[in-house]
């Protein structure tokens, strides 16, 4: 049991001691895809909604350095007719993204840290595996040792676009990274002989050039198109009634504050780490902060693109504005549009998007705080709350009046369905 290769169970046994939500319907899935073309499966989700428990789930399951099968009694999974064929049955390399841009931070030797990543791992399968001659690169030392053995590796990466969140501006580095996970996981010959699955899990997409996906290889599932997992985004309507059912708070306070991810197959999708917390605490609020997230867009909200500023106000009126996903570079740095800002939103859980429709909403009343925090401490609205000239009103019979100071418009969305321009 290594840190990178075959980690072992404790992070999922430390979840099944808690209030667990089973979401192994997930793992028939990945199942289905073993050693097939669609063995490359790549999920984005936003902070908190659980990336990190799937994975340690995943890697719980396929661990052969372990024995899991006591933690999935009774769960979804231990039905499953393959539930034994391949539990506990492979080589798991576990990499989370975070750990490594944290310590080449520290060394301040961030020019390095795809090289150092490599490195620890050649290390660890050097030692699982010391009759294979050691490789300098770590696609070839997977090779060497599927060649030699016949082994099968199975990948789980955790925040597998940390790079392009943490180091934005550092293309070479970044491109570095790229050709690593192509040279591992190009659909070839090479690949199908070492890697029999591949897990990544982070909140954005993978990086378009130009129209193009660097890794085009990989099956994407993503907040805007996140059919067939779906379910597994995060807590499903029926999973938070059942915890409503044996909590002192009512589904209805619940839904009003948590509800309105409205993904595929009209599955609504409920924040888990604020579900879990209110409960936890008996009491309603605002559990979901991501402060360094929201700062880093403020640059973007504040350009005011296309409208951008009214039309967040229209939105926490409750209107849906329609907008283009497409055109979205699936990075935060190549922000062109409103519809890029928008989008990144959406992948970030800020924004709910509705695929039939294409247009996005402000989801529930806790996203709306945070909403109301940006539009009214923005560098054009300092005096908030005081009626100075130009100004907009929006009243919402949830929020009541919530003043911002941009355009000279005052909107009453939720009494009449228009708005109206009045001098003020």
């Amino acid at each position: 049991m290594g840190k990178y290769l075959n980690v072992g169970n404790a992070g999922f046994m430390a979840a099944r001691k808690g209030t667990y939500i089973d979401k192994t319907g997930l793992i028939t899935f990945i199942n289905s895809t073993l050693g097939t073309k669609n063995k490359l499966t790549c999920v984005s989700r936003p902070r908190r909604f659980g990336k990190s428990f799937a994975a340690q789930m995943l890697c719980a399951y396929y661990d052969k350095s372990c024995d899991s099968r006591s933690l999935f009694d009774g769960l979804e999974i231990a039905k499953d007719p393959f539930f034994e064929k391949y539990l506990n049955q492979y080589d798991v390399i576990y990499l989370d993204i975070t750990e490594f841009i944290s310590d080449a931070f520290i060394k301040k030797k961030m020019q390095d840290v795809v090289i150092d990543l490599e490195r620890r791992v050649i290390e660890e399968l050097s030692n699982a595996y010391p009759d294979v001659e050691r490789q300098n690169d770590l696609p070839n030392m997977l090779y060497s040792i599927a060649e030699a053995t016949g082994n099968k590796f199975i990948f789980i990466i955790d925040e597998w676009d940390a790079l392009f969140r943490e180091v934005q501006h550092d293309a070479v580095l970044q491109e570095i990274y790229i050709k690593l996970l192509r040279g591992l996981f190009k659909n070839s010959g090479k690949t199908d002989k070492m890697i029999e699955a591949v897990y990544m899990t982070g909140i954005l997409p993978i990086k378009k050039y130009g129209t193009q996906s660097a890794m085009s290889d990989f099956l994407e599932y993503t907040m805007t198109q996140p059919e067939p997992l779906e379910a597994f985004v995060g807590f499903t309507e029926q999973e938070v009634k059942a915890l409503c059912a044996n909590s002192e708070l009512s589904f209805k306070d619940v839904q009003r504050w948590y509800d309105g991810y409205i993904l595929g197959n009209n599955t609504h999708v409920y924040n888990p780490k604020s579900v879990i917390e209110a409960i936890r605490r008996k009491r309603i609020g605002n559990y979901w902060i991501q402060s360094e997230t929201y700062e880093s867009l403020r640059l973007y909200i504040e350009l005011n693109r296309d409208g951008l500023k009214e039309s967040i106000v229209q939105m926490l009126g409750g209107a849906h504005i329609k907008i283009d996903v497409t055109t979205f570079q699936n990075d935060m740095t190549t922000i062109k549009t409103r519809d890029d800002v928008l989008t990144l939103l959406v992948h970030l859980g800020y924004l709910a998007y509705d695929i039939d429709h294409k247009s996005v909403f402000i989801p529930n009343e806790e996203i709306g705080e945070h909403f109301v925090r940006a539009v009214t401490t923005g560098k054009q609205s300092k005096n908030k709350y005081k009626l100075k000239p130009p100004c907009i009103l929006v009243y919402t019979k949830s929020r009541g009046l919530l003043f911002t100071g941009f355009h000279p418009i005052i909107y009453f969305p939720e009494l009449t369905g228009v708005s109206t321009t009045l001098p003020l």
